[in-house]
């Protein structure tokens, strides 16, 4: 009987993994076309070697700052750890009562794009000369497939990451693989609609080229990018403003909404649609 219990006890705890593991894998098909992107970025995992092989930096933070959103529970320890040379700018994005320090979001809705945003808002006068955006997770394939670094290591992508490269062409995203979202099939995009770009952009900048509305918007996924400081303020800190109210007003979910803006990002920081 004991047997039988410990067995129908395993059991039940492995349906629960592969049921968990599925729905990880339904959300991220959701997204993209799996079949067409997952070849792609395991191919990668190892091609570069180890995380060992990338160098190691010491001393204070600089002129750089790493903005990420996280849950509560999320430890983003590893940011301090792996990048001390790297100021860091982490935004819990679902504060409990049981959280008294720390930087906050106006609401948890509109995904990464919420602490995005609420960083330039809220430090616009005294931007630091580089700033990356980055997800909470530090690597491992199913959570951080779309890092191109060795073992999909954040820590290694921001290592090797070439700031006079970033200050030159103003806006860097941190994944090269042109699969998803670049490839030619994909920039009919289906998130960024003409409807919705216009929805997006009214009262900003932008919208001046209104009658321009691109048919097609073509980025590499998944809003993980760096930009400089004057490539920021080519926008005026009202443009942001409204960037943010969009995402707390638009009837689209935190999902949805976090799903156009990492489409746009690239529009948002002076590149072409595609």
């Amino acid at each position: 009987m004991r047997w039988a219990l410990r067995f129908a006890l395993s059991t039940s705890v492995l349906a629960i993994l592969l049921v968990l593991l599925k729905n990880h894998l339904e959300d991220l098909w959701d997204q993209y076309d799996v079949t067409s992107y997952i070849g792609a970025s395991w191919k990668n995992t190892f091609k570069h070697g180890t995380v060992e092989n990338i160098p190691n930096f010491n001393g204070q933070p600089g002129d750089k700052v790493i903005i990420m959103a996280k849950l509560e529970k999320e430890n983003t320890d590893w940011v301090a750890e792996g990048l001390p040379d790297w100021q860091a700018a982490i935004y819990t994005v679902n504060p409990t009562h049981n959280l008294t320090t720390g930087l906050t979001t106006p609401m948890n809705k509109g995904h990464e794009a919420m602490a995005y945003l609420s960083y330039i808002i809220d430090n616009y006068p005294s931007l630091p000369s580089t700033l990356s955006f980055l997800h909470s997770h530090r690597s491992g394939f199913l959570s951080a497939w779309h890092t191109d670094a060795p073992l999909h290591d954040n820590v290694a992508a921001l290592r090797t990451l070439q700031l006079p490269f970033v200050q030159k062409n103003g806006y860097v995203n941190l994944r090269c693989n042109w699969n998803p979202g670049c490839e030619v099939a994909h920039r009919a995009n289906a998130h960024v609609t003409p409807e919705v770009w216009e929805d997006v952009f009214a009262g900003t900048s932008t919208e001046a080229v209104k009658g321009k509305v691109p048919i097609k918007v073509g980025a590499a996924c998944c809003a993980q990018f760096a930009v400089s400081r004057d490539q920021v303020l080519r926008r005026p800190l009202s443009d942001y403003q409204r960037l943010r109210e969009w995402i707390v007003e638009t009837e689209k979910g935190d999902a949805q909404s976090g799903r156009v803006m990492e489409f746009l990002w690239h529009v948002i920081f002076g590149k072409d649609a595609v």
